[in-house]
């Protein structure tokens, strides 16, 4: 059996992630003081949601910097993982704020107060030219990378949540209804609430070693068992190491060598009694396929 592999390098998006934070942190100050002065709920839900993409953008650096140091005797995965809990922790930060902000929306309905709808619509209109602005930086790679993704959708929603506060003020300049200022609020929560929850059950499902969205497990396994010679297998596992990298583990049945069967049962013996590994996945490499490992720096475990 062997899960043979390669070392990805994912493209670097550092000086995306510099510009993303820089623009949205500048805009998350001048929403806060135009929102104050203007008395918006609207614009202050999405200054604070701004707030949390320039967290969420800082989560997804950090860990995609981290993602390229080398691994080592005792990380022998290196930091990859990070870029997974990085965008698990990006939803859940969202989705707090999102409750915050529609608590606040729903106290605003009791209590409706008159807003600058000039003001709205100036800075709303300038936070959708931003974030749209920063979304395409990492639109490349939204499809490939969920840490990636999860900056795209944050700056992707964002975008779309400032042109409906501009909408709220066009409205409300023509009609003196306040009260549309916290219902476009409520429906900031919704759409934010519905981008956010698939980049959270897809970080969960990898958080927890589930086999990733994009391989069907049952192409794989009717693969492995349509190779020459197997006869059946067992202990097949699909998991992410990271947001980019996929790892695979199977037991395949060839009944050939039964002295290579006994030194495999013997080795993961005593790995289990003496290291406390119960799981091991063991390939013996001969003569031309141990050289070309070497070589070209691809393993097998």
């Amino acid at each position: 059996m062997s899960h043979c592999h390669d070392h990805h390098h994912p493209k670097n998006y550092n000086k995306a992630f510099a510009i993303g934070v820089l623009l949205n942190l500048i805009f998350v100050v001048i929403e806060v003081i135009f929102g104050l002065l203007a008395d918006s709920l609207a614009l202050i839900a999405d200054a604070g949601h701004n707030l949390s993409d320039v967290l969420s953008l800082l989560l997804a650096w950090g860990a995609s910097a981290l993602a390229t140091k080398k691994a080592t005797i005792y990380r022998t995965y290196g930091f990859r993982r990070v870029t997974i809990f990085a965008s698990l922790l990006s939803a859940i930060m969202l989705i707090m704020t999102l409750g915050i902000i529609a608590w606040e929306a729903i106290e605003r309905f009791n209590q409706p107060i008159s807003v600058d709808s000039s003001t709205i619509i100036i800075v709303a209109g300038i936070g959708a030219v931003i974030n749209t602005a920063t979304a395409l930086l990492f639109i490349s790679g939204s499809q490939h990378d969920l840490n990636i993704k999860g900056a795209y959708l944050h700056m992707a929603a964002d975008a779309g949540v400032s042109v409906g506060v501009v909408i709220a003020g066009i409205l409300m300049a023509w009609t003196n209804f306040y009260w549309i200022d916290p219902v476009i609020s409520i429906m900031i929560v919704i759409i934010i609430i519905m981008s956010t929850w698939g980049l959270f059950r897809d970080s969960l499902d990898l958080a927890i070693d589930a086999v990733p969205k994009n391989i069907k497990p049952e192409e794989v396994k009717s693969y492995l068992q349509s190779l020459p010679g197997v006869v059946d297998l067992h202990d097949l596992h699909i998991w992410a190491t990271s947001t980019t990298e996929i790892a695979l583990t199977v037991h395949l049945i060839i009944p050939n060598d039964g002295s290579k069967d006994q030194f495999l049962i013997q080795t993961c013996e005593h790995l289990k009694h003496h290291f406390k590994i119960g799981h091991a996945t063991i390939q013996i490499e001969q003569g031309t396929i141990a050289e070309l490992c070497k070589k070209t720096h691809q393993g097998c475990i």
